[in-house]
Order: structure tokens, then sequence, then C-alpha cells
């Protein structure tokens, strides 16, 4: 079936599908009416810049408050905890500039519901596929504290949860990861003070989340979509 965003047919990457490429084409259309794009742009470089300048400009992400933060604090005292130890692996697939990142990201969902439904293959489709030097030594990151790796990650092996192999893709700065936690050793409790601006950053991206999802709705509540469901709102964007 062929897809259009207000009579502009779309491209459709067969493993990203249909809802991304209708969601770049909203974003690249709504840069070039805001005049951040020229109509004739054609490098992808240039589109993905003009729509991160959008985004940036459209979608305001407010700071938490300190009652916000403080409230997180209290309802998720396991993971600020010093001390916390885990014994845990990983299979990196690498996000660099040039690659295809929903592509990317496919086959990492899809390796991860392999390795969900075989947990033994685990150390295989490390050696083969990992993008980490770990993948020669079975993904094996060995004995891991906090501040041991990007915040992003720390927060995925640090939840409090059952060990064993993690049901979603952690997203990092170098890609996506499909972990196991094999073991947790237990700490004791970090002061709220210590751990505010990490939670802040936490908060922060939760909101920007939500604002982007609201944001793309709207766009799509006002334009014609053919050939892909986006979730359609009208009402104002509010964060």
């Amino acid at each position: 079936m062929t897809v259009k965003v207000n009579g502009t047919v779309v491209s459709v990457d067969s493993r990203a599908g249909p809802e991304y490429a209708v969601v770049r084409e909203l974003l690249r259309q709504r840069a070039i009416e805001t005049d951040l794009l020229s109509p004739d742009a054609g490098n992808e470089e240039e589109i993905t810049g003009a729509i991160e300048r959008l985004l940036a400009r459209e979608v305001q992400v407010p700071a938490a408050t300190e009652s916000e933060c403080r409230r997180y604090y209290d309802t998720h005292r396991a993971e600020f905890r010093s001390g916390d130890l885990v014994h845990a692996r990983h299979i990196l697939f690498q996000v660099t500039p040039s690659v295809n990142v929903p592509e990317v990201r496919a086959r990492a969902e899809e390796t991860l519901k392999e390795v969900l439904a075989a947990p033994e293959i685990f150390e295989v489709r490390a050696r083969q596929l990992s993008n980490c030097p770990s993948g020669q030594a079975d993904g094996n990151l060995g004995q891991i504290g906090r501040g041991d790796t990007v915040p992003e990650f720390e927060q995925a092996v640090f939840r409090l949860g059952p060990t064993g192999i993690l049901p979603e893709l952690v997203k990092s700065r170098y890609g996506f990861h499909i972990v196991s936690v094999d073991r947790r050793i237990p700490g004791a409790d970090l002061p709220f003070e210590e751990v505010r601006d990490r939670i802040a950053e936490t908060l922060r991206e939760l909101v920007e989340e939500r604002g982007l999802r609201q944001y793309v709705s709207i766009l799509a509540g006002e334009a014609q979509i053919e050939g892909a469901r986006i979730d359609a709102a009208t009402s104002p964007l509010v964060q």
C-alpha cells in the first residue's frame, strides 16, 4: 500500500515500518512550514538537523521542581543506593552517525526476542553480533558498580527486579543493548542531595518523551495520512 502524508508519497524502510516514515515526513513538512528547511532540501543530514531544531523550538521541556524530584526519590528508593553491584552481560548494537538507526533497532529487537526465547544462545549472539569488545568474552562485563557505566545503562541494570535477561532494549549514547543481569549485590541508600541532579535529568527525559509523542500526535491530527495509522489529537500540546 502506498503511504502518503498530505498528498506526498513517503518512502518506507521495510524494517523501520510505515509509522516511522510518516512521523519523519510530518516533522519534515512542519520544518518547511516554519522556515527551518528549504522545500527542495533532499540531503538526509540537512533534514535531520532541521527536525532537531524544530523539536528544540516547539517541544518545551520544563525543569523538574524540587518537590517532583523528592517525590520520585521517595518512590524509587531502590535506584539510589551506594555500594550496589551487579554482574552483567550485554550485546551492543552500536549507533554511529553513518548507520540507519531504525534498522539497527529492528535488528536488536529481533535478537532480543531470540535470546528471550532461548537464553542459552546469549553468549553465541554476543560473540557474533556485539559491537563491544566484551562480545569476545560472551558479552561479559564482569562486576559493575554505580558510576562505572553511562547513566542510562546504569539506571537499567540497577533497577530493582529479578535477575536474567531484561525484557526490553536498553538505549544508551552508544546504541541499543540487550542486557542480562546475572547477580545483584545490594548496598546502602544514597541521600537525596547526592542524587537530585540525576533525578532531575531522568524526569526531564520522561517529560521530553511524552512531549514529543503529544507533538507528533497533534501534527497527525491536522494531517491527511494514507497507508499508516498514527495516534491523532486535536487538543493543544500540553506538557
